[in-house]
């Protein structure tokens, strides 16, 4: 076997410096097996034109049940998957026609439309954090602004407890890391109950929230069961703010490391919208899509995928690929938008993408408002990311503000 074809590693070193680890493999290959943290063989496909085709293929199947059976038969961990099976039976995991069903009754919630109407509270929310760090001159950014507002916004629309957004996001970003089987195991175990509780006091009391909604909610004489219920509320909690979160944060970061564009976005606020694009591109939240597996064999670029193997499709590798992108590793906020693959691609593009964009608008425009020296407190190489497969996002960003 030639060095080339030998399976590469998604180990801490490819999280921390993810574009140089892709720039290398769509040079020499851009199908490439691979090996994931916990054993797991995948194939990793990092280009941009081939990694649209593949989000919507339909030979590449999300089957839950189906996936983790192939799971067992292919990785190396004889622990089995370690979600609890109440949280992973949500859309993400489905194909169609269960897929269909459940996207439809839960689009609703999602339209621009919708979401434009979260605006004013969503302001509120920004301006209060703001206010909160506006005299504490040092701060960690993402702890004290990029992750409550989100959080805040989501539970708030789900119907969640104050007092327990931080209880859950320890259980997310231990669930979305790549850290012992245990903990995942034990997260996992204690949002599906916490959840499940959720679930019967929204059915027992309903409330003015999307969750109450999804629980009484009838499409056509169709409700979605209990399970479908906890996972589906487990996706929307999860989704609605780790995406958001990481593209406040990675967005911040890039601007503070390039004062030009830093300044230009502050000389012309109607570039907002457009530069939340370029941050989605740039350096996006997340890292690869959501496992899918061949149904039959997939023919990419030169290379044949056998039936019945796991496929990582990069959004990170397609986002900067120089076919799609003239230099993808600068970053311009006049950047003509559109084409990323930031939400994904197909049938499971993101249903929270317009919430994530306007949170995003909201959090960086009024940011940068508020403030007229916002600086990195420390070199940018001592910035640590996570240490995820999934989520591409920073452990910390500390700041100076003025």
């Amino acid at each position: 076997m030639r060095l080339l074809d030998e399976p590469v590693r998604l180990d801490s070193d490819f999280s921390g410096n993810p574009h140089a680890f892709y720039e290398r493999l769509r040079a020499e290959s851009p199908v490439r097996q691979a090996v994931m943290p916990r054993g797991l063989k995948v194939w990793l496909v990092t280009g941009y034109a081939d990694a649209k085709a593949l989000l919507a293929d339909p030979r590449l199947s999300k089957d839950n049940n189906r996936a983790r059976e192939l799971f067992q038969a292919n990785s190396n961990n004889t622990n089995g998957p370690v979600f609890a099976s109440s949280l992973a039976s949500h859309m993400l995991n489905m194909d169609p026609p269960d897929h269909t069903r459940l996207r439809k009754l839960v689009n609703k919630a999602f339209t621009a439309r919708t979401v434009a109407r979260l605006r004013p509270r969503i302001e509120q929310i920004a301006d209060e954090l703001l206010e909160s760090i506006a005299t504490t001159g040092r701060v960690d950014l993402l702890d004290a602004y990029a992750f409550p507002l989100p959080i805040t916004v989501i539970c708030e629309l789900l119907g969640v407890r104050t007092e327990d957004q931080e209880k859950f996001r320890t259980w997310s970003n231990t669930i979305l890391s790549s850290g012992a089987p245990e903990q995942l195991q034990a997260s996992s175990t204690a949002l599906a109950a916490y959840l499940a509780e959720l679930v019967a006091a929204k059915r027992a009391e309903p409330t003015e929230d999307l969750l109450s909604d999804l629980v009484h909610v009838s499409e056509e004489g169709d409700q979605l069961s209990e399970v479908e219920l906890i996972s589906m509320a487990f996706l929307l909690l999860v989704a609605g703010h780790e995406t958001t979160v990481n593209l406040i944060a990675n967005g911040v970061r890039a601007l503070l490391e390039r004062p030009a564009q830093l300044e230009a976005l502050r000389a012309d606020p109607a570039l907002l919208p457009g530069a939340v694009e370029e941050f989605l591109r740039f350096d996006g939240p997340i890292n690869v899509a959501t496992l899918r597996f061949t149904v039959e064999p997939v023919r990419v670029g030169e290379v044949e995928i056998p039936a019945h193997q796991f496929v990582l499709v990069s959004l990170l590798g397609a986002n900067h690929d120089p076919a799609r992108f003239p230099d993808p590793g600068e970053l311009d906020v006049t950047r003509p938008t559109g084409g990323h693959l930031a939400f994904g691609h197909g049938i499971h593009y993101c249903v929270g993408a317009p919430l994530a964009r306007l949170e995003a608008e909201i959090a960086i425009g009024k940011l940068l408002a508020r403030f007229g020296t916002i600086e990195l407190d420390g070199a940018p190489g001592e910035l640590r990311w996570r240490d995820s497969t999934l989520i591409h996002g920073l452990e910390t960003l500390p700041v100076r503000l003025g």
